[in-house]
Order: structure tokens, then sequence, then C-alpha cells
């Protein structure tokens, strides 16, 4: 069907109720999230007036983000994924909270923001694999893909409008408010957890220890693809992701407040968020490794261009453009992984994924807080995109085989059929063995997506 090459696919939400239960239990839990990834920064500035404070506390919240992200991939390899999403809502609504009251206090101190934005980062850091290990259990293997954007839809979602309404709440109602709704966007995301339905499944669960983590890393370090995948995407956040600078650019470039403030944070996730939409196109995408290489490109050549940007629309113009290019790279980079990494090591590598996803930015915190108190904000953010440029062009020459890679034409033969009605699953249409159908109960049979 035409529509389907042109629109994301909604079918995954439809035929699985479980994964469409997860999906909309976080819609709230991701608006919280955006909504920190705006109040924490911009009251550590007004707390200090420092861009190098703000990179600090960024790299702080790295620690715990890294940490999440690498014992997350080994724990939902080995205990159940809901039980362990469930306990880490629970944590991260505590964590919200310390931060609700310190802000609430008459002298906020930085030192406490130290300690519950770290945890707070760890939490989520174990919540990212094992949700994205748990998508798999939920869906079939023609309709992974698809149910990836959808998340990335649900996620470039949060990313608009969490920021933007976080602008307008510090302004109008305080910065506790801000920590208290992410607080209950937490909760939001528990009760709706007890209603998603996973299905059973027989697998080798790994043992849990240092040795689980480390055979992961070893098997990334004999697959150039792989590397390609987290390298590529390193190189985008740490050079080419100036957030950390967005309230100084807000409040002194722009000569706005923190509504101007929200929408600098806002839209890059807007542009991202037009292009989900739209994401249709991509199944038609033979050379997927080279596809990633150019919107990489793409993102460093908007932020230098952001960066000459004295006009705040055409800025924003500017981020949303490296934004679309981001999420194109994100929805390739998730399909590369999902075909290249082994069943046995995919909640691992899923873990270095999501450390990559989410450490980056706060790498990127740091080197743009930095450079900037050192040689200003307009020079990070020029400088920066031009060193993302540097290293696309890098690493297309020392990791030639990903500039090559194209996807397998089995894989492209079932997206094709994706647009076609599918018919019964006991009848004719075999999917793998350990994934639900669309009532969310398992079927037999040997066909591996």
């Amino acid at each position: 069907m035409r529509g389907s090459r042109v629109f994301v696919d909604t079918s995954p939400l439809r035929d699985f109720p479980g994964f469409r239960r997860l999906w909309t239990s976080y819609v709230i839990r991701i608006l919280g999230d955006q909504m920190l990834a705006v109040a924490i920064p911009y009251q550590v500035y007004r707390l200090t007036n420092s861009t190098l404070d703000v990179g600090l506390v960024s790299l702080a919240q790295l620690g715990g983000l890294l940490l999440g992200s690498f014992g997350g991939g080994s724990l939902a390899d080995f205990i159940d994924r809901k039980t362990l999403l469930l306990v880490v809502q629970v944590c991260m609504c505590a964590s919200a909270a310390g931060l609700a009251l310190n802000a609430s206090s008459s002298h906020p101190g930085i030192w406490l923001m130290l300690v519950f934005g770290p945890i707070y980062s760890f939490f989520s850091g174990i919540d990212n694999p094992t949700r994205s290990a748990l998508v798999a259990n939920l869906v079939d293997r023609v309709s992974l893909v698809n149910a990836n954007a959808l998340w990335q839809v649900l996620f470039q979602v949060g990313q608009v409008v969490g920021p933007a309404i976080a602008g307008v709440l510090i302004a109008r109602v305080g910065m506790s408010a801000v920590y208290w709704i992410a607080a209950g966007a937490t909760l939001v995301a528990f009760f709706g957890l007890f209603r998603v339905t996973v299905p059973d499944r027989t697998f080798a669960r790994t043992a849990m220890g240092p040795s689980a983590l480390f055979g992961g890393l070893r098997y990334l370090r004999r697959e150039q693809i792989l590397q390609a995948v987290f390298l590529v995407d390193l190189n985008a956040m740490v050079f080419g992701m100036p957030r950390a600078l967005f309230p100084a650019l807000g409040l002194h470039h722009f000569h706005g407040g923190p509504s101007t403030v929200g929408l600098l944070y806002s839209a890059p996730g807007a542009g991202a968020l037009l292009a989900a939409v739209f994401m249709g196109w991509v199944a038609s995408i033979r050379r997927q490794g080279r596809a990633v290489l150019i919107a990489v490109a793409a993102w460093g050549a908007a932020i230098v261009a952001f960066g000459f940007s004295n006009a705040l629309w055409l800025a924003l113009l500017f981020l949303g453009i490296a934004g679309a290019s981001d999420v194109v790279s994100a929805v390739f980079r998730s399909t590369i992984l999902q075909i290249q990494a082994p069943e046995e090591l995919r909640g691992r590598l899923q873990g270095v994924q999501s450390a990559v996803v989410v450490g980056g930015p706060r790498l990127g915190d740091f080197e743009s807080g930095s450079v900037a108190a050192a040689f200003g904000t307009e020079f990070s953010v020029v400088s920066g995109g031009i060193l993302c440029l540097v290293g696309v062009a890098v690493l297309s020459g020392v990791l030639p085989r990903f500039a090559r890679y194209e996807a397998p034409e089995h894989l492209r033969r079932e997206v094709e059929m994706r647009s076609v009605p599918r018919r019964d699953p006991g009848v004719g249409h075999v999917t793998n063995k350990d994934t639900p159908g669309r009532d969310g109960a398992e079927h037999k049979g040997d066909m591996r997506g």
C-alpha cells in the first residue's frame, strides 16, 4: 500500500496488546524524562551562572547512565524483565522526588543534584535496555522494526512537548513542580506495566556477573559493523550536541527567558518527530550503512549552521533539521544492531547501545560546556559541528565495511510483506517460536525473520 511507504506503520499497536500497553504506559514517563532534561541544567545554570557547572552535573549523570546501561543489559538477560521495570519505576520516582524537595527548599543544594540526578540516570540506564529487550518479547520478528519506529515517534513527541512544558512550568509555577510531575510520570508507567502480559519464553538465562558483560564486549571487539553503529553515534553526540549551551544561548544570545530555552530543547525533537511520522520510505533503502553516515553528516552541517544563526526562528529551523537527520540515523542504526547481534547477546549489546544513546549527549554536554567556558558559546557550537563532520569522514575510512553495509535481501522482502494483510498466526504464516501472536500467545514455527 502506498500509505504504508509514507507514514509509520501502526499495526504493532493494533496486533499486539502487550506492546500497546507498554507503549501507552510510557507516554507520560517519556514526557517526564524530557522535562527533567531541561529542569536540571536550567536550575544549575541559574544557581551558578556557569556553563562549566552545567557540564559537570551532566558528567555526573553520565556515570549513573553508563553503570545502569551496561548492567541493565545483563540484568535483562538474567531476571524477569517486567519485574525489573517495575522496580526501576519506583526507584526513579524516589530520586525525582528528592530533586523536587531540594528545589522547594530556600537554598537548593548543588550537591543534592549531584546525588539525585545521577541516581535517576542510573535507573533510567537500566530501564532503556530492559524495555528494548521486552519489546522483542511482545511483537513478532517481522513487526520489530515497525515497533521500534513507533517508539521513536513516542520518544520524539516527548522531546518536543516535554521541554516546552518544562519551560512554561518553570516560568509560571516554579522548578519543584517540574520534578514532582516527573516523579508522578514514573508512577503512571508503574501502574501501566501491571497491565502488560508477557508471554512465557524458554531461553538460556545468562549467569549474572562481570563475565556476562565482558562476553558482549568481546564479541563487539570483533565486529566492525557493530563498532561503527556505536562510534558514529558517539561522534555526533559528543561533538555535535550543544544542548548544555541552550540555557546560555536562550537567555543571552537570543535574549529570551525560560520559554526560549524550552524552545531550543524542543526544536530537535520537533524535526525528529516530523521525520519519524513520515518514516515509511526507509524500508526501500538498501545501503543502510551509507544512509547512517549521510544522516550524521547532515546533523553536523545543521549544527554548524545553527551556530551561525542570530535569529531565533532560523536557529530553531536548523535544530529541527538536525533532529530529523538524527532520527533517520537512529532507525537505521537500531535495525542494523537487531540484525547483526546474536540472540544470546542481544540484551548486553542493547545495553551498550543504550549507554551510547544516553551517555553520548552527557559527554557532549561536558565537551560543549568546557569549550564554551574557554572560547565562548558560538565557537563551541560551530567547532563541535565541524568536528562531527570530520569524525564522519574519519570513520568512513577506518571502518569501510560499514559504509558498504546493505540490508539483507530476505529482510527487505519481509518489510515489503508488512503492507499485505496477515493471515491468522496459526494458519500458514509462521513466526519465531519465541515471539507472541496478535493475541499475546506464543505460536510454533522455526522461521527467524
